[in-house]
């Protein structure tokens, strides 16, 4: 008897298909019996084109009906099967068969009546000539995988036959099974359900095949059935979701318990997998998936039923079409050697090298220079002055200052820390064996480092090969640079050192993970160490975000560790009334000078501009003539700068001079902005860092329009690079000259204090100085003193004074007075066991009548004088009186939830943009540098 063929077609929004689908069908040279049209709720000509066709049934179905669910309408309206001989070939939109498809097709399974399913060579929509899609199977793990994908129809897989699955699209199919399986399952609403048909289709005792000769032409795979296109995320959770689903299915019962346990928690291995191979799109997908199938809404019981019911052989029977592991393994080096394979790309040859056009020996010129700027203090062990203070003497010791815990500083208190004190702990890290170690060396290498940064920075914002080494020289002598180091303001170098790698990661994060992540990472660095620079920064991430919306999945992350670090202080200044004080500098309190407009439009961060103020002075020309001199020097860099907004390529320049504004305006408002006080006097920001803002601006600027000047640039550039070295010959020899505030750090307490406290570190030590206009200030210091890590902006920006802080200067003014106070009580309760008066030049009157007051006082005996100034111990302090326990960062569960979020946040951030694959490289056409290696990009979107 001759077989009988029903054709099912389905459309869903598929109009753009459908007509090229259409003619296939009614070309055929074995025409089907019978076709039956569904529409799935088109919203395009879908419909019209299947009614115009005369299909023998047209059939609408809902709008979330899957193709299984279509095909299961169509078969509801079909005319009673009268043989065993009817065979249904399914069919979607996209589905555009060869003329002689059903006929090769109908032959294959004419001869072999234990065949039950056969599939076609599924063929490239746009291209006839590749196949998308021949024949599927399983790895041992359950996992699908297409046999042949992509490769170029030269009829070498036409000696394939038996298999374990075919496509949905074009299979052909005996009515009887399909009615006998119950279709394909529901749980499986796109990729695997034909996979799992045909599974059970072998299970119950029936052969499935491929037909080589047999071609239908389409777009996708089935998840894109009814949409315009699918995301790879969406695809992974699809495909994961089949995955599970089939597991639990297919499992022995007594395994089902196992494995329905596991799912969430190899979700989560999983996950953490997904970001180590810079998939974080498919996390979201890892979990959804394991939470749909463990709860029960992918229908696994229904599933079980369905398979059981039908099942005639054992699980050996398709054990033999599985994929060999050894095969799965090949498949997969292929596909990392393909990777590795270099993608060719047009470029030009004269791409910047790092060796051979300049840049390392910029780096090295940097390198000497600092070397003797700072060679005064190459031997210190630590350096003090500005915001320096020593580090603490071990790594346990600056890590335990993180988070939220006891802050010991002055009288002490509980509070969030400062986020710098995790940059501080990271610095400190690098010099184990001596912490403070890192800060010399930081100030000695500030100069490499940033030249460092810029030349990298300018290669990817340039065209021309030597200017990143322009960039590189302007960036190591910049004046908000030199002017902070030498006056020891570590956040805003540290910021100075960052921003240029932040520019550079930004830049890419539209394209690769791993450095959105590094973008992340260096945000929250560059926000900690200046604060001041917040808000700019989160206007250049709203900038990002808007100029590239495509990659908004990847930059929206990029404030997220900062987030993470600042939350808690952000929470405590925020409930103190005080948010501004967000903004403070990080590190010793100290001031910022009062500076002009006109100052700091100039890139000088402090009063002096640059030191010119002072060189110029003996020669008695005038207060106006450093203002002169500073701003003829910068003149050719800002007219260069300007300019770069009216060349060919000024588009580029815009978003550098939005930068430098934004760096300006910072710096302005950071000179007008008191949140810190240093003693009573309230002190504005110091603007170093949003200078270094500015400056980076102008670089860039200036960068663009050398770009565009031609052989004219070569001059230009020389000039820029001579003035931007003259303009700061004054501050390179500060630190021989004795003028720098930074200086080698001693002991921050008297010799006999310190050895004190080697066996007692909750000694405390009460420093007093006298201040103009007869004050005298108080500080209550720990130990050994208080270092840089113990700092704390909330102590700096109290807004008011605590009961413990009024007791303390109570009983300073008694001690510095004679009066009747009995101060024994208070110094046991604060645990003080020496007092210190510091030597100081601003009031000999009340610094005299406080060492008679003290010289007088019973409670106290003499030390002597020592470098620190005039010290008495007090002899009561009764054992015990300073070991007063205060909760570490892990001490509270506060304080212990803080440091495992921030953990999570840090940690997942560093995985995702460590490089834990390979890289593919970019071949040039034209050639590349000798010796120099060629250009990279990030292919973990791919992986």
């Amino acid at each position: 008897m001759q077989a009988r063929v029903t054709a099912i077609l389905v459309a869903h929004s598929g109009a753009a298909y459908l007509e090229r689908t259409l003619s296939g069908l009614s070309a055929q040279t074995r025409p089907p019996d019978s076709v039956i049209a569904v529409d799935v709720a088109s919203a395009d000509g879908s419909a019209d084109l299947l009614a115009a066709a005369g299909p023998a049934q047209l059939v609408a179905a809902p709008g979330r009906t899957t193709f299984g669910g279509a095909i299961s309408h169509a078969m509801r309206v079909a005319a009673p099967a009268a043989a065993d001989n009817e065979w249904l070939w399914l069919l979607a939109h996209d589905n555009a068969p060869d003329p002689a498809a059903l006929e090769q097709l109908l032959g294959a399974v004419e001869i072999a009546p234990s065949v039950a399913v056969a599939g076609p060579k599924l063929m490239r929509w746009d291209q006839p000539d590749v196949i998308a899609e021949f024949g599927e199977t399983i790895t041992r793990f359950g996992a699908s995988i297409n046999l042949v994908e992509g490769e170029l129809d030269q009829a070498q897989h036409d000696v394939q036959d038996d298999v374990l699955g075919v496509a949905a699209g074009g299979m052909l199919v005996r009515r009887s099974v399909w009615a006998a399986l119950g279709g394909f399952d529901p749980g499986l609403p796109s990729v695997d359900a034909s996979l799992d048909f045909s599974i059970r289709a072998r299970l119950a005792g029936y052969r499935v095949v491929v037909v080589p000769g047999a071609k239908v032409a389409s777009i996708g795979g089935p998840e894109q059935f009814g949409r315009r296109s699918v995301s790879a995320g969406r695809r992974a959770r699809i495909a994961r979701t089949a995955q599970l689903h089939r597991r639990l299915a297919y499992a022995p019962g007594a395994a089902v318990p196992v494995h329905w346990l596991s799912l969430v928690p190899l979700a989560i291995l999983r996950s953490i997998g997904q970001l180590a191979a810079k998939r974080p799109g498919a996390i979201g997908g890892e979990l959804s998936s394991a939470f749909a199938v463990a709860f029960g809404r992918t229908g696994v019981g229904a599933a079980r039923r369905a398979l059981r019911s039908a099942r005639r052989l054992g699980w050996a029977s398709v054990a033999p079409l599985r994929m060999p592991p050894a095969e799965v393994r090949e498949r997969r080096g292929q596909a990392r050697e393909q990777l590795r394979q270099p993608v060719v790309v047009t470029q030009d040859s004269t791409r910047a090298g790092f060796v051979a056009h300049g840049g390392l020996w910029v780096v090295l010129l940097a390198a000497a220079v600092g070397a003797i700027v700072f060679g005064p203090v190459l031997g210190a062990s630590g350096l003090t002055g500005g915001t320096l203070a020593p580090l603490s003497g071990t790594v346990q010791e600056l890590w335990s200052h993180v988070g939220y815990g006891w802050r010991d500083i002055g009288t002490g208190f509980v509070g969030a820390a400062d986020p710098f004190a995790s940059v501080l702990a990271v610095l400190g890290s690098l010099t184990f064996w001596s912490p403070s170690t890192s800060l010399v060396l930081l100030s000695v290498l500030a100069m490499p480092l940033a030249a460092l940064g810029a030349w990298f920075a300018a290669r990817r914002i340039t065209e021309r090969p030597w200017l990143p080494a322009v960039a590189a020289l302007l960036w190591a002598v910049a004046p908000p640079l030199l002017g902070s180091v030498t006056s020891g303001h570590l956040g805003a170098t540290i910021a100075h050192l960052l921003l240029p790698w932040l520019l550079l990661t930004g830049l890419s994060s539209a394209r690769s993970w791993a450095s959105a992540a590094g973008a992340a990472l260096l945000f929250a660095a560059t926000a900690a160490s200046a604060p001041l620079l917040v808000p700019a920064l989160v206007l250049c991430w709203l900038a990002l975000m808007a100029a590239r919306p495509k990659s908004i999945h990847r930059s929206i992350w990029i404030p997220v560790p900062a987030i993470a670090l600042f939350a808690p202080l952000v929470v405590q200044q925020v409930v103190r009334g005080n948010p501004l004080g967000l903004l403070a500098e990080p590190g010793v309190p100290v001031g910022g000078a009062e500076v002009s407009g006109l100052h700091l439009a100039l890139a000088a961060p402090g009063s002096g501009l640059h030191g010119w103020s002072a060189a110029l002075e003996p020669f008695a020309l005038g207060t106006s003539a450093p203002l002169i001199v500073v701003a003829a020097l910068l003149a050719p860099i800002g007219i260069l700068a300007l300019a770069a907004l009216f060349v060919p390529g000024s588009r580029r320049a815009i978003p550098a001079m939005l930068i430098a504004f934004l760096g300006y305006v910072s710096a302005v408002a950071a000179v007008h902005v008191q949140v810190a006080s240093v003693g009573p006097t309230a002190v504005p920001l110091w603007p170093g860092a949003a200078l270094s803002l500015f400056w980076l601006g102008i670089v860039a600027s200036l960068l663009v329009g050398l770009d565009a000047l031609g052989r004219a640039s070569i001059p230009l550039a020389a000039l820029t690079g001579v003035v931007s070295v003259l303009v700061v010959v004054p501050l390179l020899g500060v630190v021989y000259s004795g003028t720098a505030t930074v200086q080698p750090a001693g002991r921050i307490l008297p010799a006999v204090v310190t050895a004190e406290a080697q066996d007692d570190q909750g000694v405390g030590t009460l420093v007093l100085t006298p201040e103009p206009e007869g004050r005298l200030s108080a500080t209550l210091e720990r130990g050994t003193g208080t270092t840089l890590d113990d700092q704390s902006t909330l102590a700096a920006t109290a807004t008011g004074i605590s009961p413990a802080e009024r007791r303390l200067a109570t009983l300073a003014g008694n001690l510095a007075s004679h009066s009747g106070y009995d101060a024994g009580t208070e110094l046991r309760r604060l645990g003080v066991g020496f007092v210190v008066l510091t030597p100081s030049q601003e009031n000999a009157a009340v610094r005299q009548r406080a060492s008679d007051a003290l010289d007088s006082n019973p409670l106290f005996s003499p030390v002597g004088s020592t470098a620190n100034g005039l010290l008495w111990r007090y002899d009561d302090l009764p054992d015990g009186a300073t070991t007063t326990e205060h909760a570490s960062n892990t001490g509270t569960p506060l304080g212990l939830g803080i440091l495992i979020g921030q953990g999570i946040v840090f940690g997942l951030t560093l995985l995702l943009g460590i490089p834990t694959v390979g890289r593919r490289k970019r071949a040039t056409v034209s050639g590349s540098v000798a010796g120099e290696p060629v250009d990279t990009f990030d292919e973990d979107d791919h992986v």
